[in-house]
């Protein structure tokens, strides 16, 4: 597993990553990054910790509008799954993502 340095809302944080994932991770920085600096920036809420919960339940509202990806495209870590339900969200994976990118000390901020 490589370690990726990034900043979320002006705070450096050294992320685990596996190898081959780094451009999907640096993705998603950008994302959560954007969502908070947005939610920040509204001007009505600044404790890092509401805003981060905040970011998180939007980005999770707008990957359960998405439609479902076709079953024959290739998930980001590569590994095969099995066809999803459209607007079904695969909750052991964002879980198994959160853990991935929280690490050790299982803290966001």
């Amino acid at each position: 597993m490589k370690q990726v340095e990034v900043t979320i809302l002006g705070q450096s944080y050294i992320l685990g990553c596996p190898d081959g994932g780094e451009s999907a991770l640096l993705e998603a920085v950008v994302d959560v990054d954007r969502e908070m600096s947005a939610i920040r920036d509204g001007g009505k809420v600044k404790a890092r910790e509401r805003i981060a919960v905040l970011a998180a339940l939007n980005l999770a509202f707008a990957l359960a509008e998405r439609p479902a990806r076709l079953p024959d495209a290739p998930s980001a870590d590569g590994v095969e799954r099995a066809p999803t339900v459209p607007g079904e969200i695969d909750i052991d994976g964002l879980v198994r993502r959160i853990d991935m990118t929280l690490g050790a000390d299982g803290q966001l901020l």
